[in-house]
């Protein structure tokens, strides 16, 4: 039987203690600059000393154009990377793996924070008013072929960055949640004619190339993407061809030679959004598979005994406990997520 406290030893990926995985969650706590702060260190030090075998950072972002979030760290530069080295270290210390989750907002932003008209696969703004600064999306300048190559080299570059400078044991790319990625995806948002948008191939086109060059800059078995093809946002929110996209992205995926996939479901219900992913994308995929987020310990555990999840995530479980892993292991309660603790870093 495998359980949560099992460590994961395979060669496709990276060695980790045991299979609970802190979740990325956007914090902004970075310094001037957008540089990673002693503080950070911290926070993310008590969670690895409280028994987590994986953290996933919260979003850095890989270049000012894909900012979108008040006082978010980058890692968008050497000095970036240098500056989260004491945060690894630490982490390293205490036993757990980290990895860098990498990340570009796309149109969910404005130019207060991109400074030049945000870009995404669309000309279209988001609807809705963004929390970071209380304005309306700003309206989005749709990337023309020429210049995703560009974007492409912000992600590697990143990634480059995160192990060879910062010391990460792995980088998570967000290809989720509606940024960037997410928005050449999901044909609610995609409205292009060209060759990267229309069909599921052409959809899926950006993503690909972004996680080939990727692949292409860093070793494949240090590298997750994450997907929320199923999430909550006022009622369950699922791509369109929601079927017909995983049959094509997945074994795409695979063919490329990822090794690592977070199937990510925000703040709802596991069964009803990625649990049914897990499922629906297990048979197409012999990599590592992580996801939960909402799971009980039991339910956390048949998941992993029924060998569809390899790794599994909590987020704000984590937040309200830096010692969750341990708490876990010794069958202690919980501390109840409250929603002032975001205002905190704890």
């Amino acid at each position: 039987m495998t359980s949560l406290f099992d460590p994961l030893n395979r060669p496709d990926f990276i060695g980790v203690r045991n299979r609970t995985v802190m979740s990325a969650m956007s914090r902004g706590f970075a310094a001037e600059g957008h540089h990673a702060t002693p503080a950070m260190r911290d926070y993310y030090q008590r969670r690895a000393q409280g028994g987590v075998g994986l953290i996933l950072t919260e979003g850095t972002l890989v270049h000012q154009s894909g900012d979108g979030w008040n006082n978010a760290p980058y890692i968008a530069s050497d000095a970036h990377a240098e500056s989260w080295r004491p945060v690894v270290d630490a982490v390293h210390e205490a036993g757990a793996a980290i990895a860098c989750q990498l990340w570009h907002t796309g149109r969910i932003s404005h130019s207060d924070y991109t400074i030049d008209q945000p870009v995404s696969s669309t000309n279209v703004a988001a609807t809705g008013i963004n929390r970071q600064n209380g304005k309306p999306y700003g309206e989005p300048r749709a990337l023309t072929p020429e210049e995703m190559p560009t974007i492409y080299g912000y992600f590697a570059d990143a990634a480059r960055r995160a192990i060879d400078i910062a010391g990460f044991d792995a980088v998570e790319l967000h290809v989720g949640h509606g940024y960037l990625a997410d928005q050449f995806l999901d044909a609610r948002v995609n409205d292009r004619t060209d060759n990267y948008g229309g069909s599921v191939e052409n959809r899926c086109r950006f993503a690909l190339e972004l996680i080939e060059k990727v692949l292409a800059a860093v070793p494949a078995d240090r590298v997750i993407a994450r997907i929320s093809p199923s999430r909550f946002m006022g009622g369950i929110y699922d791509w369109p061809d929601l079927d017909e996209m995983l049959a094509y992205f997945i074994p795409a995926l695979q063919s490329l030679g990822l090794k690592a996939l977070d199937i990510s479901c925000a703040n709802s219900v596991y069964a009803d959004t990625a649990g049914r992913i897990v499922r629906m994308v297990r048979p197409m995929w012999n990599g590592v598979l992580i996801g939960g987020a909402s799971l009980t310990v039991d339910a956390a555990n048949a998941e992993l005994d029924a060998g569809l999840l390899d790794l599994v995530t909590w987020g704000r479980a984590f937040l309200a406990n830096p010692d969750l892993a341990d708490k876990i292991a010794k069958d202690e309660p919980w501390t109840p997520f409250e929603d002032a603790m975001r205002e905190t870093l704890v």
